[in-house]
């Protein structure tokens, strides 16, 4: 499905500070600014026409696997790089990444992400990105500007950031998001994730935040698409389904499982709640004629026989044709073309456990270790055991390489 070297440059991304010359209020890594823009250019795209969601996703993998490669260069230094040396920079981030990709769909995915890199194609697709990624870097500025006044170029940093904006103004979205519209609202509440920490309870290297944590389940559940051969609308639904899985802890926090299932009565309480604050906080927010489609990616249905009246399980099988949800208990192999939209919300679960296997699994390997840490990384071991494989891709492989690759006895 992924190999071990492209986890581990995914999750390198975890360790690039950005803004690390300037005073910051929280650390501001690379994978948490990537997750942001992946969901801002999500909405933007939304209130756009004519635009190739898979695009969309492909693209934002490409460039974010690139700018990995290139670590922690500064953004004006590395546009500046690349503006006279795109081509030296472009072949040698291929010969990075070419032997982690190589093999992922017999090579095809390899040749689209060369074909991107070099190419000029989807000009749509790319400015929304180029959008997302401003305003997400934006949104970084305003807490850098907070602490920075005192710095004799903080007036000039800010000028370039505000000018850079009117680049974007053909965009719909850009500009509801520039006027502080609605969708302005989204975007701030899912920053806020940045500040959330996974493990909160135990020391751990890398750190991540639940936002840097949505985009690598998202990731991981890109590939598994690719694996069982996705149509676009399947895969465009597990990538975003997985990337705004964890978004109503911005109105709730993370409440960790041994405490949400280990007092009777609890969870009913917290789902009925998380449902009150859906409602009031992020749908009113969602642009109306994407409503029922961004409830469906949540993870929101009608409850059924003595079930609540509204449910919200985002790891579901399930699948959306003319605006109604339909639960599949079994395979979504015969749901597999654009009109059914389905969701492989169970495969969605696996992509989520996985990750966090890799959380534990890298702090362990870099000897930052505890009994929680070891606990969870033994107990997703052996779930993945007993659970080797879903439509026919083995994450249990997967999990024996990487212990293997963390030297975890």
């Amino acid at each position: 499905m992924i190999d071990i070297k492209l986890i581990e440059h995914i999750f390198k991304a975890a360790s690039i500070s950005r803004w690390n010359d300037y005073p910051r209020m929280a650390n501001l890594v690379e994978l948490d600014k990537q997750a942001h823009k992946f969901i801002i250019a999500y909405f933007i795209a939304k209130m756009e026409k004519d635009v190739d969601m898979r695009v969309i996703i492909e693209g934002g993998i490409f460039e974010f696997l690139s700018r990995v490669a290139v670590t922690d260069i500064r953004p004006d230094v590395y546009h500046q790089i690349v503006r006279q040396k795109k081509d030296e920079v472009n072949h040698w981030v291929f010969s990075v990444l070419e032997p982690m990709i190589e093999k992922i769909e017999n090579g095809e995915f390899l040749k689209r992400f060369e074909n991107y890199i070099k190419g000029s194609d989807y000009p749509k697709e790319r400015l929304i990105l180029k959008a997302a990624s401003y305003f997400a870097t934006r949104w970084e500025f305003n807490i850098i500007y907070q602490t920075s006044s005192f710095l004799s170029d903080i007036e000039e940093i800010k000028n370039k950031v505000e000018e850079e904006l009117e680049d974007y103004y053909e965009l719909i979205g850009a500009r509801k998001i520039a006027l502080n519209q609605k969708i302005a609202k989204l975007v701030d509440l899912s920053g806020r994730l940045r500040f959330q920490k996974r493990w909160a309870q135990t020391p751990r290297i890398p750190e991540t935040a639940v936002l840097g944590h949505m985009l690598v389940v998202a990731i991981l559940g890109y590939f598994y698409s690719l694996s069982i051969k996705a149509c676009d609308k399947r895969l465009e639904n597990n990538f975003y389904c997985a990337l705004f899985h964890d978004l109503p802890e911005s109105l709730t926090r993370d409440i960790i499982s041994p405490v949400k299932y280990g007092i009777s009565g609890l969870h009913t309480i917290i789902n009925d709640y998380e449902m009150q604050l859906i409602n009031d906080k992020i749908l009113p927010f969602v642009p109306e004629h994407l409503r029922a489609e961004f409830a469906y990616i949540l993870g929101i249905r009608e409850g059924r026989g003595e079930e609540e009246k509204w449910v919200k399980n985002e790891f579901e099988n399930r699948t959306f044709k003319n605006g109604k949800t339909q639960l599949c208990s079994g395979s979504l192999s015969i749901c597999n073309s654009d009109e059914f939209g389905a969701i492989d919300g169970k495969a969605l679960k696996y992509c989520d456990k996985l990750a966090a296997f890799i959380e534990a699994g890298l702090s362990i390997s870099y000897g930052v270790k505890s009994k929680e840490l070891l606990s969870g990384f033994n107990e997703m071991f052996k779930f993945f055991s007993q659970n080797k494989s879903i439509d026919g891709v083995n994450f249990f492989t997967l999990c024996e390489e990487l212990k293997e690759e963390f030297n975890i006895i």
